[in-house]
């Protein structure tokens, strides 16, 4: 069920963007752009398809929503694997994009599709227009200097400091890093319906550090033949991650909790609920 669903949301929204991006002029930053989003599990634009399914909003009021999240998402991957930041040179199993093209073209595909998420969020399918101000408010706060771009700026701090981040620490840049996108991804459809958020928003707050955990794990045990991405290289870099804090056994037994925690802030929903438990079951058994 989850699987297909999953499948599902997966195909709607890769097709959303294509046509999105089909209006733009065509040429190598249109080219790259596509690049980016190709392919990945599209589990942030489920959790908005998911949390708008489980207020009775229709998939055509979530779909742009589901496709700023990920364009986001993507713009923020091209940004990131730049040789000034975590200098990665393989994502989703594919040269990353600046080794595809150049720097100067995963810039600016990067540009191209954060400013595109913003204009997806102004699709009058999505409601009001008091609701798309109040979802691109919560976007730019999720996504800017007190979100993911302050998580990002910590995690390059951090790189090499004489004095290694904590637990708390890496936690705190966890939730800004990725958790933030994940959690307005999580309770977007409560948004859109005008409906309380707190069980999502703690439903979202579990599975992200649970996603954060699995990361540094697979960073460790993977291959990258199945992670899609180069593995060891935070120990290479020097980074302080929950595995080299924790240890292996203990950041595999936070994340369990941590999942069960986030199934149980489920409750309120009942059965309803049932993919986004199982989602949080799959942040942790997943190989990629």
């Amino acid at each position: 069920m989850l699987q297909q669903r999953m499948d599902e949301v997966r195909a709607q929204v890769e097709a959303a963007l294509d046509t999105a991006m089909s209006a733009l002029p065509r040429g190598e930053l249109t080219d790259a752009m596509r690049y980016v989003c190709l392919g990945g599990k599209k589990l942030r634009a489920f959790l908005v398809m998911e949390s708008a399914r489980l207020h009775g909003v229709s998939d055509q009021a979530a779909l742009p929503v589901a496709c700023a999240v990920e364009a986001l998402h993507a713009y923020s991957l091209a940004h990131d694997d730049l040789p000034a930041m975590d200098n990665d040179d393989l994502r989703r199993g594919l040269p990353t994009c600046h080794v595809q093209w150049s720097e100067a073209t995963a810039i600016l595909a990067g540009d191209a599709l954060q400013t595109l998420a913003f204009e997806m969020l102004t699709d009058p399918a999505i409601g009001s227009a008091e609701t798309r101000v109040k979802l691109i408010a919560a976007f730019a706060h999720a996504v800017g200097p007190a979100g993911m771009v302050y998580g990002q700026m910590m995690d390059i701090a951090a790189e090499g400091a004489e004095i290694p981040l904590d637990v708390a620490g890496i936690t705190r840049m966890q939730v800004a890093k990725t958790g933030a996108l994940i959690a307005f991804a999580a309770v977007s459809g409560a948004m859109i319906a005008g409906a309380p958020s707190e069980a999502l928003r703690v439903y979202a707050a579990k599975l992200g550090l649970a996603f954060q955990i699995h990361d540094d794990i697979l960073d460790v045990t993977g291959d990258e033949d199945t992670t899609g991405k180069r593995v060891g290289k935070d120990a290479r870099a020097g980074k302080a991650t929950f595995v080299s804090v924790l240890g292996l056994d203990a950041a595999r037994a936070r994340e369990k909790e941590l999942v069960e925690k986030a199934i149980a802030a489920l409750q309120p929903y009942g059965d309803e609920a049932g993919n986004l438990k199982e989602l949080a079951r799959f942040v942790i058994d997943r190989e990629s």
